[in-house]
This record gives structure tokens, sequence and C-alpha cells, in this order.
């Protein structure tokens, strides 16, 4: 690591901060029971579920978990059609969602996936849980459940890199560039 990377958070630290989302979870649904984890791709599909094996260990029966792809609803992205309705192992009308993504940052990526969420149907409701918040919002977009609020500047990045994708779990903070 060099001078311009800074761990925000080793792996303990992630764990943790997932319990404490998990709890969370459960304390504001009133249990686990009726919840839908809906992680989108790449990085928000583990966290959710790793979310799920907690919730699980907390209120019995296990939650599902669905992933998403979210790129094809960015509102940042040239399309000229509308991207497909996302197909889901699960219905999503009248369920509760927890949306799981790594970062939040501006918004837009949170944005698209309540986009595509509504396409495939009509949720109870839907909450975002994420891993870090970053700031620097440009839609009105406010995570329910956050893991660590990490204000940053425009030039600095977080990287999260987990097990089942890089090999180990950490949150980096890389300044510049």
């Amino acid at each position: 690591m060099d001078e311009q990377s800074r761990v925000i958070l080793d792996g303990d630290q992630m764990r943790r901060a997932l319990a404490r989302m998990a709890h969370e979870i459960v304390e504001r649904h009133g249990g686990a029971r009726d919840l839908l984890l809906v992680g989108i791709r790449t990085r928000g599909l583990p966290l959710a579920e790793r979310l799920a094996a907690r919730l699980a260990a907390i209120e019995p029966p296990a939650v599902p978990v669905l992933a998403l792809d979210a790129g094809p609803y960015r509102d940042d992205r040239s399309r000229t059609t509308l991207p497909p309705v996302p197909a889901f192992t699960h219905a999503i009308d009248g369920r509760e969602i927890v949306l799981v993504d790594d970062v939040l940052y501006t918004g837009r990526t949170a944005r698209a996936a309540i986009d595509a969420l509504m396409r495939a149907g009509r949720p109870a409701r839907i909450r975002l849980a994420v891993l870090v918040d970053r700031g620097h919002r440009e839609l009105p977009i406010r995570a329910d459940y956050v893991g660590k609020n990490l204000p940053t500047a425009h030039d600095e990045r977080i990287a999260v890199r987990l097990t089942e994708i890089d090999g180990w779990d950490e949150v980096v903070l890389e300044r510049g560039g």
C-alpha cells in the first residue's frame, strides 16, 4: 500500500459493519420475514449474500437474495431503447426490498436500480443498504443502512475488495487521480 492509499476497513471491521447492518435491518423491519435482498452487481451481490447469512443467523428463515445489473438503467449512459425488464427468481410485488451496494456516491446507480425494480414489479418498500457512503450526491438519495460514513474529496476513490471477487476483504481510500 502506497502513501496515496489508506485502509479504511479491514476484513474484521467489514464483518462487524455488516453484522451491525443486519441487526438494524431486523430491528427496523420487525424481523426478516417478507424481506428480499437485491444485490447490485458486481460487489453489492456478495455483500447482499453476506447480509442474508447474518440475517438468517439472527432471525431464521433465510432471506432470498436476488442479483441486479443496474447498468442498463443508468441515466448517464446513452441508449436508444428501453432496457429489458429484469428477470428475478422471486416475485417482488408487495415485498419489502433491501437494495444492497458497496459504495454510495452520486446516487445514480441506486436510482438506476430502483428504476429496474419498478420495471419488474411494485414492491411494498425499497430501502438502501451500502457498505460505504462517501457523499457527493447528485440525486436526492440516502441510504437507510450504512456500514461506514466516509466523507471524501472528489479526487479520492473508494476501492472495496471482497474475498468472493478479489481474494481478500478491505475498503481502501485512494487519493489523487
